[in-house]
């Protein structure tokens, strides 16, 4: 099969999430291991950094691994989904997988894909794993796909876990409050590996702690440790304070949006760990990975700019959580109209994110071309 052909019968024959919804998730790492144990368990011939959390922890994993690439460790990166080619999902040093690997992954497995049958996202994973073995990374940054505690990422004992902000997001497979929520999200820590927690919501610390206690895993709030702040007007000159350990560090970021500042901490903090462990990371590789992330990493879609006139942003925010951060950032800015392009999947609590968005801007309703998308004209209703 040449890429195409592969990539159309993992979409046929693997349930997807992104595709299908909560059917493709299950509440079980079996699939994960089995496969994992058919490639000779690849996942434990690198170092890896564990990412969780409902809003961030995209962003986060990308600034982490441009921080470690900066530094001249060659770095894995996995995140989900892809917002433009399969291939985004797994790089090292910022560079895409190779399609070909791709094709012949698959077809080296097709034997346990049709007995195993696991999930689209169980044979991404494993896929990733078997890549990054096979190019001897020193490092992989994993983010989580959805939850923690069965995602099919959480068959890694990773030398550092990260858990980014939590908000309502998956209630349906997650739990509708916010600690059920972050009970999952906690599934990731794992014994005596140190965690970090990027915010420290009064709501939910229990539930880190508790977990963490229970594993004897040193747990830190990252945003009681260090600051961040804007020098001046972020939105435009993308420059910012971090204060820590008595110091002051300013950047001038070229990743955008102000939400930034609750990812920036939890990030420094990790980077403080990975240096305890021996990981060779100075205050300007850390400014210059920081400074670089788009351009290392290749990230999109966080408050992206991508045309100037008119100004043109795309973002990837797709809930409550994450609206109010980027309403937020669109009251900041000076314009005579607002057009806001909107489209959404089925299964979402869809009434507390409409509440959110600008009531005096012009709309466009879309739908994205996958079985879940929601139909454009019933968005519009609502």
């Amino acid at each position: 099969m040449d890429f195409k052909d592969t990539l159309e019968y993992m979409y046929a024959l693997l349930p997807m999430y992104q595709r299908v919804g909560k059917v493709a998730f299950k509440k079980d790492l079996t699939n994960t291991l089995k496969l994992c144990q058919a490639l000779g368990n690849p996942q434990n011939s690198f170092k890896s950094i564990h990412i969780a959390g409902t809003n961030g922890k995209g962003s986060s994993a990308h600034t982490i691994a441009s921080i470690l690439q900066t530094a001249g460790y060659k770095t894995g990166l996995y995140t989900s989904p892809h917002l433009k080619s399969f291939t985004e999902r797994i790089r090292i040093n910022g560079k895409e997988v190779d399609e070909q690997f791709v094709c012949d992954f698959i077809e080296s497995i097709r034997g346990q894909i049709e007995e195993i049958q696991p999930s689209f996202f169980e044979v991404t994973v494993a896929m990733a794993f078997d890549y990054f073995a096979k190019q001897k990374v020193d490092v992989a940054v994993i983010e989580v796909g959805l939850g923690g505690r069965f995602d099919s990422t959480n068959v890694i004992v990773p030398i550092v876990s990260l858990i980014t902000s939590i908000g309502y997001d998956h209630m349906d497979m997650l739990g509708d409050s916010l600690p059920q929520i972050a009970f999952e999200k906690a599934g990731i820590i794992k014994h005596a590996v140190p965690v970090v927690i990027s915010e420290k919501q009064e709501e939910i610390e229990q539930v880190f702690i508790k977990r963490a206690n229970e594993e004897q895993a040193p747990i830190s709030f990252a945003d009681q440790e260090i600051v961040i702040s804007a020098t001046h007007n972020f939105i435009r000159n993308r420059e910012l304070s971090i204060r820590w350990k008595g110091k002051s560090i300013t950047i001038q970021s070229d990743l955008g949006g102000e939400y930034q500042f609750k990812n920036i901490p939890g990030i420094v903090k990790v980077v403080e760990i990975l240096r305890d462990k021996g990981f060779q990371l100075s205050d300007e590789q850390i400014e210059k990975g920081i400074a670089n992330v788009v351009k290392n990493t290749g990230l999109l879609g966080r408050w992206q700019k991508i045309g100037e006139n008119p100004l043109t942003i795309c973002d990837t925010v797709h809930n409550e959580h994450g609206v109010k951060q980027v309403v937020k950032q669109l009251e900041k800015l000076n314009f005579e109209r607002l057009f806001i392009i909107w489209g959404s999947v089925e299964g979402k609590n869809l009434d507390n994110i409409l509440n959110q968005l600008p009531k005096d801007a012009f709309y466009y309703f879309c739908e994205p071309a996958i079985p879940r998308g929601l139909k454009a004209h019933l968005l519009k209703e609502m």
